[in-house]
């Protein structure tokens, strides 16, 4: 049992409590419900502890790195057959909250259920979120919390900026373990089998061309 559920089970006012948060978890629904009834195509928009959040623009290097990995990324999965891979506008849809994580992979389990017309994607067994001003908090806060406690087996946060790759696993305890921090080198991936990349091949479009060639060639 959670330690925040272990307090509450010691209070003589357990289930007056219950009952506050049966009505703010049905009205919060209700506000779900219109989130996806009044999302718009084409907008990178995630619902989150009760609020809708509406993404600014990326900056060009934020696209340019996203882009990058996804290329390499989508081409191992795809010569491979491990599964699906999806980019920014994927809804994944958890328990509460719902999120369009900068990239996602569902392996050969999952995709099997991914339709042409699905618009709700289940729980990724990897993602990959890269770190902008707007969304540093989030990505290390309740992202980082609610992907480990649905099972996101490997969540990688990537800085533009410093260049900076991490790799965090997903630990017996259902919290996330640190597993790599790169600077340079080569990162390589547990959940997507055989994947691996150099740093620079993700900030870098001589280097990523010359890695996607490798993959190409194998």
């Amino acid at each position: 049992m959670h330690a925040n559920l272990q307090a509450l089970t010691k209070s003589p006012r357990l289930n007056l409590l219950l009952s506050e948060l049966l009505d703010f978890s049905e009205e919060e629904e209700d506000r779900r419900k219109v989130f996806y009834d009044e999302i718009e195509d084409g907008v990178k928009t995630e619902f989150i502890n009760g609020e809708v959040i509406v993404h600014s623009p990326d900056k060009a290097k934020h696209i340019e790195v996203r882009e990058r990995m996804t290329r390499l990324l989508g081409t191992h999965v795809a010569v491979h057959e491990l599964g699906w891979l999806g980019g920014e506008k994927a809804l994944t849809v958890f328990t509460r909250n719902d999120y369009m994580p900068d990239i996602v992979f569902f392996g050969n389990a999952k995709a099997a259920k991914i339709q042409d017309d699905t618009m709700k994607f289940p729980v990724p067994d990897f993602v990959v979120e890269i770190l902008s001003p707007s969304t540093r908090k989030r990505d290390r806060g309740v992202k980082f919390d609610d992907y480990a406690g649905h099972g996101v087996r490997e969540y990688w946060i990537v800085d533009p900026v410093a260049e900076v790759i991490e790799v965090w696993l997903l630990g017996g305890e259902g919290e996330y373990v640190p597993a790599a921090r790169h600077t340079r080198g080569t990162v390589r991936a547990q959940v997507i089998k055989g994947f691996s990349m150099t740093v620079r091949a993700a900030f870098d479009d001589r280097e990523n061309l010359k890695a996607l060639s490798a993959l190409l060639s194998k």
